[in-house]
Protein backbone atom coordinates (compact mmCIF):
# COMPACT_ATOMS: atom_id res chain seq x y z
CA UNK A 1 0.00 0.00 0.00
CA UNK A 2 1.19 3.43 -1.44
CA UNK A 3 2.73 5.55 1.87
CA UNK A 4 -0.57 8.39 1.74
CA UNK A 5 1.08 11.73 0.71
CA UNK A 6 0.57 14.94 2.82
CA UNK A 7 -0.75 17.43 0.83
CA UNK A 8 -0.39 21.69 1.29
CA UNK A 9 -3.21 23.80 1.99
CA UNK A 10 -3.57 24.72 -1.77
CA UNK A 11 -3.45 21.48 -3.30
CA UNK A 12 -5.56 19.80 -0.90
CA UNK A 13 -7.95 22.81 -1.78
CA UNK A 14 -7.93 23.00 -5.53
CA UNK A 15 -7.44 18.68 -6.02
CA UNK A 16 -11.18 17.66 -5.79
CA UNK A 17 -11.67 20.61 -8.70
CA UNK A 18 -9.30 19.46 -11.21
CA UNK A 19 -10.78 16.10 -10.83
CA UNK A 20 -14.35 17.51 -11.30
CA UNK A 21 -13.55 19.25 -14.29
CA UNK A 22 -12.36 15.80 -15.54
CA UNK A 23 -15.65 14.00 -14.87
CA UNK A 24 -17.75 16.89 -16.58
CA UNK A 25 -15.72 17.18 -19.44
CA UNK A 26 -16.52 13.61 -20.06
CA UNK A 27 -19.89 12.85 -18.82
CA UNK A 28 -20.44 16.03 -21.07
CA UNK A 29 -18.85 14.42 -24.08
CA UNK A 30 -21.34 11.19 -23.27
CA UNK A 31 -24.36 12.95 -23.62
CA UNK A 32 -24.03 16.01 -25.88
CA UNK A 33 -23.14 14.14 -29.29
CA UNK A 34 -26.09 12.16 -30.17
CA UNK A 35 -28.43 15.24 -30.29
CA UNK A 36 -26.19 16.14 -33.41
CA UNK A 37 -25.98 12.76 -35.05
CA UNK A 38 -28.87 13.83 -37.86
CA UNK A 39 -26.55 17.01 -38.31
CA UNK A 40 -23.56 15.45 -38.55
CA UNK A 41 -24.94 12.79 -40.99
CA UNK A 42 -26.02 15.63 -43.21
CA UNK A 43 -22.82 17.35 -43.49
CA UNK A 44 -20.71 14.06 -43.78
CA UNK A 45 -23.03 12.54 -46.46
CA UNK A 46 -24.04 9.73 -44.63
CA UNK A 47 -26.93 7.99 -43.49
CA UNK A 48 -27.93 9.57 -39.87
CA UNK A 49 -29.52 6.04 -39.05
CA UNK A 50 -25.71 4.42 -39.98
CA UNK A 51 -24.20 7.14 -37.70
CA UNK A 52 -23.77 4.26 -34.63
CA UNK A 53 -20.19 3.83 -35.30
CA UNK A 54 -19.09 7.37 -34.20
CA UNK A 55 -20.76 6.81 -30.80
CA UNK A 56 -19.66 3.15 -30.57
CA UNK A 57 -15.71 3.78 -31.21
CA UNK A 58 -15.22 5.89 -28.17
CA UNK A 59 -17.94 3.83 -26.02
CA UNK A 60 -15.68 0.56 -27.11
CA UNK A 61 -11.96 2.46 -26.74
CA UNK A 62 -13.53 3.58 -23.07
CA UNK A 63 -14.13 -0.32 -21.92
CA UNK A 64 -10.87 -1.35 -23.62
CA UNK A 65 -8.62 0.47 -22.08
CA UNK A 66 -10.11 0.89 -18.65
CA UNK A 67 -8.53 -2.82 -16.83
CA UNK A 68 -5.49 -1.06 -17.82
CA UNK A 69 -5.96 1.80 -15.93
CA UNK A 70 -4.31 1.63 -12.85
CA UNK A 71 -1.31 -0.53 -14.36
CA UNK A 72 -0.72 2.77 -16.55
CA UNK A 73 -0.96 5.20 -13.23
CA UNK A 74 1.14 3.17 -11.14
CA UNK A 75 3.88 2.98 -13.84
CA UNK A 76 4.05 6.44 -15.08
CA UNK A 77 2.49 8.33 -12.04
CA UNK A 78 -1.21 10.11 -11.85
CA UNK A 79 0.21 13.49 -12.97
CA UNK A 80 1.97 12.66 -16.42
CA UNK A 81 -1.28 10.19 -16.89
CA UNK A 82 -3.52 12.59 -16.23
CA UNK A 83 -2.12 15.20 -17.90
CA UNK A 84 -1.92 12.80 -20.50
CA UNK A 85 -5.71 12.17 -20.35
CA UNK A 86 -6.84 15.45 -20.81
CA UNK A 87 -4.58 16.32 -23.64
CA UNK A 88 -5.64 13.32 -25.68
CA UNK A 89 -9.06 13.82 -25.18
CA UNK A 90 -8.81 17.86 -25.83
CA UNK A 91 -6.81 16.64 -28.99
CA UNK A 92 -9.30 14.03 -30.38
CA UNK A 93 -11.85 17.00 -29.68
CA UNK A 94 -10.18 19.41 -31.90
CA UNK A 95 -9.43 16.25 -34.53
CA UNK A 96 -12.92 15.63 -34.82
CA UNK A 97 -14.10 19.22 -34.76
CA UNK A 98 -12.28 19.20 -38.52
CA UNK A 99 -13.11 15.41 -39.38
CA UNK A 100 -14.33 16.23 -43.30
CA UNK A 101 -15.56 12.10 -43.94
CA UNK A 102 -17.26 9.67 -41.62
CA UNK A 103 -14.00 7.52 -41.22
CA UNK A 104 -11.88 10.28 -40.28
CA UNK A 105 -14.45 10.82 -37.23
CA UNK A 106 -14.29 7.48 -35.79
CA UNK A 107 -10.43 7.84 -36.04
CA UNK A 108 -10.77 11.07 -33.84
CA UNK A 109 -13.21 9.70 -31.52
CA UNK A 110 -10.73 6.12 -30.58
CA UNK A 111 -8.01 9.11 -30.02
CA UNK A 112 -10.67 10.85 -27.76
CA UNK A 113 -11.66 7.48 -25.85
CA UNK A 114 -7.74 7.03 -24.99
CA UNK A 115 -8.21 9.51 -22.89
CA UNK A 116 -11.48 9.27 -21.67
CA UNK A 117 -10.82 6.01 -20.85
CA UNK A 118 -8.27 7.65 -18.17
CA UNK A 119 -9.86 10.55 -17.32
CA UNK A 120 -12.11 9.08 -14.60
CA UNK A 121 -10.34 6.08 -12.85
CA UNK A 122 -7.08 7.51 -12.60
CA UNK A 123 -9.23 10.78 -11.23
CA UNK A 124 -10.90 8.69 -8.69
CA UNK A 125 -7.71 6.50 -7.86
CA UNK A 126 -5.64 10.34 -6.90
CA UNK A 127 -8.52 11.13 -4.73
CA UNK A 128 -8.26 7.74 -3.11
CA UNK A 129 -4.55 8.00 -2.33
CA UNK A 130 -4.20 11.49 -1.81
CA UNK A 131 -6.77 11.89 1.14
CA UNK A 132 -7.40 10.39 4.24
CA UNK A 133 -10.32 7.82 4.62
CA UNK A 134 -12.48 10.17 6.84
CA UNK A 135 -12.84 12.80 3.97
CA UNK A 136 -13.53 10.27 1.08
CA UNK A 137 -17.48 10.44 1.12
CA UNK A 138 -17.12 14.47 1.28
CA UNK A 139 -14.75 14.81 -1.55
CA UNK A 140 -15.76 11.51 -3.76
CA UNK A 141 -19.77 13.11 -3.68
CA UNK A 142 -18.03 16.37 -4.82
CA UNK A 143 -16.51 15.30 -7.80
CA UNK A 144 -19.22 13.25 -9.14
CA UNK A 145 -21.66 16.04 -8.81
CA UNK A 146 -20.18 17.79 -11.81
CA UNK A 147 -20.87 14.22 -13.92
CA UNK A 148 -24.46 14.15 -12.84
CA UNK A 149 -24.88 17.45 -14.71
CA UNK A 150 -23.54 16.35 -18.00
CA UNK A 151 -26.40 14.05 -19.17
CA UNK A 152 -28.94 16.37 -17.89
CA UNK A 153 -27.53 19.61 -19.81
CA UNK A 154 -25.56 17.56 -22.59
CA UNK A 155 -28.40 16.92 -24.93
CA UNK A 156 -29.83 20.29 -24.90
CA UNK A 157 -26.89 21.73 -25.13
CA UNK A 158 -25.87 20.06 -28.34
CA UNK A 159 -28.88 20.51 -29.58
CA UNK A 160 -28.79 24.37 -29.56
CA UNK A 161 -25.34 24.53 -30.58
CA UNK A 162 -26.32 22.47 -33.90
CA UNK A 163 -29.31 24.41 -34.56
CA UNK A 164 -27.64 27.99 -33.51
CA UNK A 165 -24.14 27.20 -34.63
CA UNK A 166 -22.66 24.07 -36.45
CA UNK A 167 -22.28 20.28 -34.92
CA UNK A 168 -18.37 20.78 -35.21
CA UNK A 169 -18.80 23.41 -31.42
CA UNK A 170 -19.76 20.38 -29.97
CA UNK A 171 -16.64 19.14 -29.88
CA UNK A 172 -14.69 22.55 -29.65
CA UNK A 173 -16.43 23.19 -26.37
CA UNK A 174 -14.02 21.04 -24.96
CA UNK A 175 -10.64 22.81 -25.99
CA UNK A 176 -10.76 25.84 -23.27
CA UNK A 177 -12.38 23.03 -20.84
CA UNK A 178 -8.94 20.65 -21.30
CA UNK A 179 -6.72 24.09 -21.60
CA UNK A 180 -7.98 24.80 -18.03
CA UNK A 181 -7.62 20.92 -16.97
CA UNK A 182 -4.13 20.65 -18.62
CA UNK A 183 -3.26 23.46 -16.62
CA UNK A 184 -4.74 22.64 -13.31
CA UNK A 185 -2.97 19.31 -13.18
CA UNK A 186 0.02 21.15 -13.48
CA UNK A 187 -0.61 23.29 -10.58
CA UNK A 188 -2.11 21.16 -8.24
CA UNK A 189 -2.26 17.20 -9.22
CA UNK A 190 0.03 15.48 -6.61
CA UNK A 191 2.72 12.78 -8.63
CA UNK A 192 1.21 9.23 -6.89
CA UNK A 193 2.63 6.09 -7.79
CA UNK A 194 1.42 2.54 -6.50
CA UNK A 195 3.16 -0.89 -6.14
CA UNK A 196 4.35 -2.40 -9.53
CA UNK A 197 2.46 -5.06 -9.92
CA UNK A 198 2.23 -7.34 -12.90
CA UNK A 199 -0.05 -6.42 -15.70
CA UNK A 200 -1.66 -9.32 -17.23
CA UNK A 201 -1.23 -8.53 -20.84
CA UNK A 202 -2.10 -11.64 -22.48
CA UNK A 203 -5.18 -11.14 -20.45
CA UNK A 204 -5.79 -8.11 -21.80
CA UNK A 205 -5.07 -8.74 -25.43
CA UNK A 206 -7.64 -11.76 -25.35
CA UNK A 207 -10.60 -9.98 -23.42
CA UNK A 208 -9.74 -6.78 -25.81
CA UNK A 209 -9.76 -9.01 -28.95
CA UNK A 210 -12.93 -10.27 -27.56
CA UNK A 211 -14.68 -7.22 -27.57
CA UNK A 212 -13.66 -5.70 -30.23
CA UNK A 213 -14.76 -9.01 -32.66
CA UNK A 214 -18.52 -9.41 -31.08
CA UNK A 215 -18.67 -5.36 -31.72
CA UNK A 216 -18.03 -5.82 -35.27
CA UNK A 217 -20.06 -8.70 -35.70
CA UNK A 218 -22.81 -6.65 -34.28
CA UNK A 219 -21.72 -3.67 -36.69
CA UNK A 220 -21.61 -6.32 -39.30
CA UNK A 221 -25.41 -6.68 -39.66
CA UNK A 222 -26.12 -3.02 -39.56
CA UNK A 223 -23.87 -0.41 -40.86
CA UNK A 224 -20.90 -2.54 -42.51
CA UNK A 225 -23.71 -4.97 -43.90
CA UNK A 226 -21.23 -7.77 -43.75
CA UNK A 227 -22.45 -11.50 -44.92
CA UNK A 228 -24.15 -13.41 -42.46
CA UNK A 229 -21.33 -15.88 -42.88
CA UNK A 230 -18.97 -12.92 -41.74
CA UNK A 231 -21.11 -12.24 -38.90
CA UNK A 232 -20.94 -15.86 -37.55
CA UNK A 233 -17.45 -16.15 -38.09
CA UNK A 234 -16.57 -12.61 -36.08
CA UNK A 235 -19.23 -13.65 -32.79
CA UNK A 236 -17.76 -17.56 -33.35
CA UNK A 237 -14.04 -15.82 -32.82
CA UNK A 238 -14.58 -13.85 -30.47
CA UNK A 239 -16.27 -16.07 -27.87
CA UNK A 240 -13.30 -18.25 -28.70
CA UNK A 241 -11.20 -15.19 -27.36
CA UNK A 242 -13.27 -14.95 -24.41
CA UNK A 243 -13.33 -19.02 -23.75
CA UNK A 244 -9.40 -18.74 -24.07
CA UNK A 245 -9.52 -15.59 -21.46
CA UNK A 246 -11.47 -17.52 -19.25
CA UNK A 247 -9.18 -20.91 -19.32
CA UNK A 248 -6.32 -18.69 -18.55
CA UNK A 249 -7.78 -16.38 -15.91
CA UNK A 250 -8.53 -19.84 -14.03
CA UNK A 251 -5.28 -20.74 -14.05
CA UNK A 252 -2.81 -16.80 -13.92
CA UNK A 253 -1.67 -15.95 -10.08
CA UNK A 254 -2.56 -12.33 -11.44
CA UNK A 255 -5.24 -12.07 -13.99
CA UNK A 256 -6.69 -9.21 -15.57
CA UNK A 257 -10.19 -10.14 -13.84
CA UNK A 258 -10.31 -13.37 -11.89
CA UNK A 259 -12.33 -16.08 -12.58
CA UNK A 260 -12.91 -16.63 -8.91
CA UNK A 261 -15.03 -13.60 -8.78
CA UNK A 262 -17.55 -15.43 -10.07
CA UNK A 263 -18.02 -17.94 -7.39
CA UNK A 264 -19.93 -15.06 -5.15
CA UNK A 265 -23.44 -15.98 -6.64
CA UNK A 266 -24.62 -11.98 -6.17
CA UNK A 267 -21.69 -10.88 -8.66
CA UNK A 268 -22.41 -13.73 -11.31
CA UNK A 269 -26.10 -12.32 -11.32
CA UNK A 270 -25.09 -8.58 -11.11
CA UNK A 271 -22.52 -8.62 -14.16
CA UNK A 272 -24.35 -11.06 -16.04
CA UNK A 273 -27.82 -8.52 -15.65
CA UNK A 274 -26.02 -5.64 -15.98
CA UNK A 275 -24.83 -6.75 -19.25
CA UNK A 276 -28.29 -7.74 -20.63
CA UNK A 277 -30.28 -4.90 -18.79
CA UNK A 278 -27.91 -2.60 -20.00
CA UNK A 279 -28.13 -3.32 -23.66
CA UNK A 280 -31.70 -1.46 -23.49
CA UNK A 281 -30.66 1.05 -21.33
CA UNK A 282 -27.48 2.15 -23.51
CA UNK A 283 -29.32 2.07 -26.74
CA UNK A 284 -31.48 5.01 -25.21
CA UNK A 285 -29.52 7.96 -25.53
CA UNK A 286 -28.60 7.07 -29.19
CA UNK A 287 -32.40 6.34 -30.43
CA UNK A 288 -34.49 8.91 -28.63
CA UNK A 289 -33.10 11.52 -30.16
CA UNK A 290 -32.59 9.81 -33.36
CA UNK A 291 -36.10 9.06 -33.37
CA UNK A 292 -37.33 12.64 -32.52
CA UNK A 293 -35.37 14.53 -35.41
CA UNK A 294 -35.32 11.75 -38.08
CA UNK A 295 -39.20 10.76 -37.77
CA UNK A 296 -40.99 13.24 -35.90
CA UNK A 297 -39.30 15.76 -37.82
CA UNK A 298 -37.97 17.60 -34.22
CA UNK A 299 -35.45 20.65 -34.37
CA UNK A 300 -32.04 19.77 -32.73
CA UNK A 301 -33.13 22.01 -29.81
CA UNK A 302 -36.54 20.67 -29.05
CA UNK A 303 -35.14 16.75 -29.39
CA UNK A 304 -32.13 17.48 -26.61
CA UNK A 305 -34.84 19.62 -24.26
CA UNK A 306 -37.15 16.46 -24.83
CA UNK A 307 -34.07 15.05 -23.15
CA UNK A 308 -34.55 17.12 -19.66
CA UNK A 309 -37.03 14.89 -18.26
CA UNK A 310 -35.21 11.45 -18.79
CA UNK A 311 -31.56 12.89 -16.80
CA UNK A 312 -33.46 15.49 -14.46
CA UNK A 313 -36.16 12.06 -13.15
CA UNK A 314 -32.51 9.64 -12.87
CA UNK A 315 -31.25 12.54 -10.51
CA UNK A 316 -34.02 12.92 -8.67
CA UNK A 317 -34.89 8.65 -8.55
CA UNK A 318 -31.68 7.94 -7.25
CA UNK A 319 -32.37 7.88 -3.35
CA UNK A 320 -35.65 5.78 -3.58
CA UNK A 321 -33.23 2.92 -4.73
CA UNK A 322 -32.25 2.29 -1.28
CA UNK A 323 -35.68 2.19 0.75
CA UNK A 324 -37.22 -0.22 -2.19
CA UNK A 325 -34.32 -2.17 -1.46
CA UNK A 326 -34.22 -2.67 2.10
CA UNK A 327 -38.08 -3.28 2.29
CA UNK A 328 -38.19 -6.02 -0.91
CA UNK A 329 -34.54 -7.15 -1.24
CA UNK A 330 -32.45 -7.10 -4.35
CA UNK A 331 -34.60 -10.07 -5.98
CA UNK A 332 -37.64 -8.32 -6.38
CA UNK A 333 -36.81 -4.84 -7.08
CA UNK A 334 -34.43 -6.01 -9.95
CA UNK A 335 -37.21 -8.65 -11.43
CA UNK A 336 -40.09 -6.55 -10.86
CA UNK A 337 -37.64 -2.89 -11.70
CA UNK A 338 -36.38 -4.76 -15.33
CA UNK A 339 -39.96 -5.85 -16.42
CA UNK A 340 -40.88 -2.36 -16.19
CA UNK A 341 -38.32 -0.99 -17.68
CA UNK A 342 -38.46 -3.25 -20.64
CA UNK A 343 -42.18 -2.62 -20.91
CA UNK A 344 -41.46 1.29 -20.57
CA UNK A 345 -39.15 1.13 -23.29
CA UNK A 346 -41.17 -1.45 -26.25
CA UNK A 347 -43.54 1.78 -25.17
CA UNK A 348 -42.11 4.11 -26.58
CA UNK A 349 -42.73 2.20 -30.18
CA UNK A 350 -46.06 3.47 -29.64
CA UNK A 351 -45.21 7.21 -30.38
CA UNK A 352 -46.33 8.30 -33.38
CA UNK A 353 -45.96 12.37 -34.56
CA UNK A 354 -49.55 12.50 -32.80
CA UNK A 355 -48.33 11.65 -29.32
CA UNK A 356 -49.13 15.03 -27.55
CA UNK A 357 -45.64 16.34 -26.40
CA UNK A 358 -46.83 16.49 -22.86
CA UNK A 359 -47.43 12.98 -22.68
CA UNK A 360 -43.74 11.81 -24.50
CA UNK A 361 -42.11 14.13 -21.91
CA UNK A 362 -44.38 12.60 -19.02
CA UNK A 363 -43.23 8.54 -20.78
CA UNK A 364 -39.70 9.87 -20.77
CA UNK A 365 -39.19 11.49 -17.15
CA UNK A 366 -40.88 8.23 -15.98
CA UNK A 367 -38.53 5.85 -18.02
CA UNK A 368 -35.70 7.80 -16.53
CA UNK A 369 -36.77 6.86 -12.63
CA UNK A 370 -37.01 3.72 -13.68
CA UNK A 371 -33.84 3.43 -15.54
CA UNK A 372 -31.97 5.04 -12.70
CA UNK A 373 -33.10 2.50 -9.84
CA UNK A 374 -32.27 -0.74 -12.33
CA UNK A 375 -28.86 1.28 -11.97
CA UNK A 376 -28.62 1.49 -8.35
CA UNK A 377 -29.33 -1.62 -7.62
CA UNK A 378 -27.74 -3.62 -10.21
CA UNK A 379 -24.32 -2.05 -9.28
CA UNK A 380 -24.74 -2.03 -5.65
CA UNK A 381 -26.11 -5.77 -6.06
CA UNK A 382 -23.03 -6.64 -7.50
CA UNK A 383 -20.76 -5.41 -5.46
CA UNK A 384 -22.21 -6.20 -2.15
CA UNK A 385 -20.67 -9.60 -0.78
CA UNK A 386 -17.44 -9.63 -2.54
CA UNK A 387 -14.45 -9.54 0.09
CA UNK A 388 -12.22 -6.71 0.71
CA UNK A 389 -9.40 -7.90 -1.65
CA UNK A 390 -11.95 -8.53 -4.23
CA UNK A 391 -13.59 -5.37 -3.95
CA UNK A 392 -11.24 -3.60 -5.95
CA UNK A 393 -11.26 -6.14 -9.23
CA UNK A 394 -15.00 -6.54 -8.72
CA UNK A 395 -15.57 -2.60 -9.73
CA UNK A 396 -13.15 -2.55 -12.38
CA UNK A 397 -14.67 -5.50 -14.15
CA UNK A 398 -18.11 -3.95 -13.02
CA UNK A 399 -17.00 -0.59 -14.71
CA UNK A 400 -15.82 -2.64 -17.47
CA UNK A 401 -19.25 -4.29 -18.49
CA UNK A 402 -21.15 -1.32 -18.09
CA UNK A 403 -19.11 0.94 -20.58
CA UNK A 404 -19.29 -2.34 -23.22
CA UNK A 405 -22.40 -3.45 -22.70
CA UNK A 406 -23.26 0.43 -23.79
CA UNK A 407 -21.69 0.39 -26.41
CA UNK A 408 -22.95 -3.43 -27.45
CA UNK A 409 -26.29 -1.95 -26.80
CA UNK A 410 -25.87 0.98 -29.28
CA UNK A 411 -24.33 -1.42 -32.04
CA UNK A 412 -27.85 -3.69 -31.21
CA UNK A 413 -29.57 -1.07 -31.91
CA UNK A 414 -28.04 0.39 -35.41
CA UNK A 415 -28.32 -3.17 -36.70
CA UNK A 416 -32.42 -3.50 -35.95
CA UNK A 417 -32.51 -0.15 -37.06
CA UNK A 418 -31.08 -0.82 -40.23
CA UNK A 419 -32.44 -4.39 -40.90
CA UNK A 420 -36.03 -3.12 -40.12
CA UNK A 421 -35.71 0.34 -42.66
CA UNK A 422 -34.89 -2.21 -45.17
CA UNK A 423 -37.91 -4.77 -44.46
CA UNK A 424 -41.11 -2.11 -43.46
CA UNK A 425 -43.03 -1.71 -47.05
CA UNK A 426 -44.31 1.60 -46.41
CA UNK A 427 -42.93 4.69 -47.98
CA UNK A 428 -41.70 8.23 -46.54
CA UNK A 429 -41.29 9.08 -43.22
CA UNK A 430 -44.11 6.14 -42.33
CA UNK A 431 -40.83 3.35 -43.32
CA UNK A 432 -38.54 5.13 -40.86
CA UNK A 433 -41.48 5.62 -37.87
CA UNK A 434 -41.95 2.32 -38.57
CA UNK A 435 -38.59 1.33 -37.77
CA UNK A 436 -37.95 3.15 -34.68
CA UNK A 437 -41.06 1.12 -33.23
CA UNK A 438 -39.99 -2.04 -34.44
CA UNK A 439 -36.47 -1.26 -32.69
CA UNK A 440 -37.62 -0.04 -29.97
CA UNK A 441 -40.09 -2.72 -29.01
CA UNK A 442 -37.46 -5.30 -29.97
CA UNK A 443 -34.89 -3.87 -27.59
CA UNK A 444 -37.65 -3.40 -24.77
CA UNK A 445 -37.86 -7.30 -24.94
CA UNK A 446 -34.26 -7.90 -24.74
CA UNK A 447 -34.03 -6.04 -21.65
CA UNK A 448 -36.98 -7.53 -20.11
CA UNK A 449 -35.05 -10.78 -20.46
CA UNK A 450 -32.28 -9.68 -17.66
CA UNK A 451 -35.34 -10.43 -15.29
CA UNK A 452 -34.76 -14.28 -15.68
CA UNK A 453 -31.29 -13.94 -14.74
CA UNK A 454 -31.85 -11.77 -11.44
CA UNK A 455 -34.79 -13.87 -10.62
CA UNK A 456 -31.77 -16.25 -9.39
CA UNK A 457 -31.04 -14.02 -6.70
CA UNK A 458 -31.64 -15.31 -3.28
CA UNK A 459 -34.63 -13.38 -1.84
CA UNK A 460 -32.91 -12.19 1.20
CA UNK A 461 -29.96 -10.73 -0.38
CA UNK A 462 -30.19 -6.31 0.35
CA UNK A 463 -33.13 -6.84 2.51
CA UNK A 464 -33.26 -5.03 5.97
CA UNK A 465 -34.36 -7.52 8.78
CA UNK A 466 -36.32 -6.43 11.66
Amino acid sequence: MPERPLLTPTTARWLPWVVAIAFFMQSLDATILNTALPSMARDLAENPLRMQSVVISYMLTVALLMPASGWIADRFGTKQVFFSAIGLFTFGSLLCAVSPNLTTLVCARVIQGMGGALLVPVGRLVVLRAYPRSELVRILSFITIPGLFGPLIGPTLGGWMVEYASWHWIFLINLPVGALGCWAVKRALPDLRGEQTPFDGQGFILFGAAMVLITIALEGLGELHLSHLRVILLLFAGMACLAAYWLRAVHDPNPLFSASLFRTRSFAVGILGNLFARLGSGALPFLVPLLLQVALGYTPSEAGMSMIPLAASAMVAKSLARPLIERFGYRTVLTGNTLLLGAMMASIGLVSDETPYVALLIHLGVLGAVNSIQFTAMNTVTLIDLSDNEASSGNSLLSVVAQLSMSLGVASAGALLGGFTSSVSADGVSTVLGAFQLTFLTIGLMAMLAATIFVQLSPEVGRKRT
